[in-house]
């Protein structure tokens, strides 16, 4: 059990070492529609589980059209302040306008596109 939970870490570790997710290449010169910050505490589970639930969110529902920029609060604690941080993992959809945010490991698909209002004329099941 905890050879599994060292072996997610390490990943998750390479993932969030990054910035911000890169998109794929594609033909388009045009920014991406969709700007999100994840803003997270160091790499815990559910931070690295709110970022890989949210990079598989933005894949099927707008791929190719998102930025996902990943905010550490242990290197850039004044952002908590400044952004109104109040829950770590929280989601802010910073385009398009108006700002939107939730909180959590965002493992509720349905949850996340409501709160962040990207349901893109979508119908969900109650």
């Amino acid at each position: 059990m905890l050879a599994k939970l060292k072996a997610k870490t390490k990943k998750a570790k390479s993932l969030l070492k990054n910035k911000a997710v890169p998109k794929k290449k594609t033909n388009k010169k045009s920014p991406p529609k969709y700007v999100l910050l994840l803003y997270v505490v160091g790499q815990t589970p559910n931070c690295v589980r709110a970022f890989n639930n949210l990079k598989k969110i933005c894949e099927e529902n707008f791929p190719n059209d998102y930025s996902i920029e990943i905010i550490d609060l242990l290197k850039l604690p004044q952002l908590a302040k400044e952004d109104q941080i109040l829950a770590i993992p929280t989601v802010i959809r910073k385009l398009p306008k108006p700002i939107r945010k939730t909180i959590g490991d965002l493992s509720n698909t349905e949850d996340v596109l409501i709160g962040l209002d990207l349901r893109l004329g979508r119908s969900f099941k109650k």
